[in-house]
């Protein structure tokens, strides 16, 4: 059985203060379900990964970076390799968010060669994939996902994808107050893993966990996770707030 995965991406916020205090307090009371029942992470700004990783120090709480270069080092000015994060503790990474896609404009090429660097530094990519609203509404989820995901993945043996967890985001329902429903993120997550079988085989997608994110609340993350195939979440605003990923988190346990 997969274990549910509850990550909070702090996206451009805290300061060197509210980042250490809301590590301490999740260290304090979600060490015991993040040790035993869920895999708990959250991925601060670059600036104060140190600071959290050594506030969660002795908690079962990883920590993933918002973002890597897959360059080793060099003159890239303003970039962060994966030995760097990987010097200061990190675990996981989230590549291709919709914010680095639509904002900055990364494209799929370019997340690619960020999930194979990672995977060959040691760093667990979270890869992003998800639609936006007019090709939703244009009737392009299925197509979107399977371009993001396909590219995203290229050139990834069997062995090595099985380092990978994806998180479909439907760009429309991020930070919007708008949530698929439980049934379109199942509708979407089952895609993905028939797409994953077909690509590798039934073994790797069934073990892949697929997280789902999009103003996720603890008010609808046990309804999200009754869902079949939908194996955690990842948390944006909610997670700023320490009531509401603690509640989160207890909701994601199965």
């Amino acid at each position: 059985m997969r274990k549910p995965f509850a990550a909070g991406n702090w996206k451009m916020n805290t300061n060197s203060r509210t980042s250490v205090d809301l590590a301490k307090r999740l260290a304090d009371e979600a060490s015991d379900a993040a040790g035993h029942s869920v895999t708990v992470a959250v991925c601060p700004p670059f600036v104060y990964l140190q600071a959290v990783t050594k506030a969660l120090n002795g908690s079962s709480i990883s920590v993933g970076a918002q973002d890597l270069y897959f360059e080793p080092d060099g003159a890239f000015t303003g970039e962060i390799s994966v030995s760097m994060l990987k010097d200061i503790g990190c675990t996981y990474c989230l590549c291709g968010h919709s914010e680095r896609r639509h904002v900055i404009g990364e494209t799929d090429e370019l997340i690619n060669k960020k999930v194979t660097a990672a995977i060959k530094g040691g760093l667990l990519p979270i890869l992003c994939v998800g639609e936006l609203l007019e090709e939703r509404k244009a009737g392009k989820t299925n197509e979107v996902v399977t371009r993001h995901i396909e590219k995203g993945l290229a050139g990834l043996s069997l062995e090595k994808v099985e380092a990978v967890t994806i998180a479909y985001e439907p760009v429309w329902a991020i930070g919007t107050g708008l949530t698929a429903t439980p049934q379109q993120a199942q509708e979407v997550h089952i895609f993905i893993r028939n797409l994953l079988g077909k690509m590798y085989d039934k073994k790797a997608a069934d073990e892949m966990r697929i997280l789902y994110g999009g103003s996720v609340k603890p008010s609808n993350t046990a309804e999200l996770m009754a869902q079949p195939d939908v194996d955690g979440v990842l948390v944006g605003g909610a997670s700023l707030k320490a009531e509401d990923f603690l509640g989160i988190i207890q909701a994601s346990i199965r």
